[in-house]
Parts: C-alpha cells; structure tokens; sequence
C-alpha cells in the first residue's frame, strides 16, 4: 500500500493575518507624506510607515536608555533633538545636590536681587566672563 505525501507549508500556517492602518492626514501632513516616499523612493504606504516605525522605535530605545539624539553637521556642530513624546520615555535625571553655606550678606543680597521688578542690566565684566 502506497501513501501519497502532501507538502504543508508551516510559514503559512503561523503567519499572522495582516493588520490595516487608516490615517487622517491634514494637507500638509499628506504632502509631506508624499515628498518623503518620493524623496527616499517608497513605493507603498506600508514600505514608508514600517520604515518609520523602526525608526522612532529606535529613538524610544535610546532615549529609554537615556541616550541623547543628536544631528552632527560636517563642521561638527551638534543639534540635540527635542521631541516632547520622546522625553515622556527617557529616565528621570538625577541631580547632584549641593549644600551651599550662605552668609546673611549674601542671603540678603539674594533677596534684593529675587524681589526686584526689574533686573539689573549685565555688567561689562559678567559679559566678558560669560565669553571666556
């Protein structure tokens, strides 16, 4: 007795059904949409918003891990990226608290200076030491 053996293909069988995503772009964010998938040549919706979502997974990551997000220009000057979401991630920074003794002189001048309507235009000698 013969038996016919059929192939069953097991990545079909454990593949999850596919999700469908709407959005509601404004104008603006729909152009942009656009000149981005053409700019980086996405073809589909799909390709442009699984390419977006590993990257602001990535930034999550890395500002979980209290890591910094920064632009570097050729020149070397740095832009940190402020992204109020991703802050929402990003651990609570511990301060260092410092003690400081003060004098009553010095309290009392504090208090003029807090209490004042108006401040105090810097000095010549503040904007030097502030350049240096």
């Amino acid at each position: 007795m013969r038996t016919k053996r059929t192939r069953v293909d097991v990545s079909a069988a454990r593949k999850r059904p596919k999700t469908k995503f709407q959005a509601d772009l404004g104008p603006a964010e729909d152009r942009a949409v656009r000149l981005l998938k053409e700019e980086l040549q996405i073809a589909s919706n799909t390709s442009f918003l699984s390419d977006a979502l590993t990257l602001f997974r990535w930034a999550v990551s890395e500002r979980k891990l209290g890591h910094r997000i920064v632009s570097e220009t050729a020149s070397g000057e740095r832009t940190v990226l402020l992204f109020p979401r991703l802050e929402q991630v990003a651990p609570a920074v511990v301060l260092p608290r410092v003690q400081i003794d003060w004098t009553r002189r010095e309290l009392e001048s504090l208090a003029e200076l807090a209490s004042a309507s108006e401040a105090n235009r810097p000095t010549a000698t503040l904007i030097r030491a502030m350049r240096d």
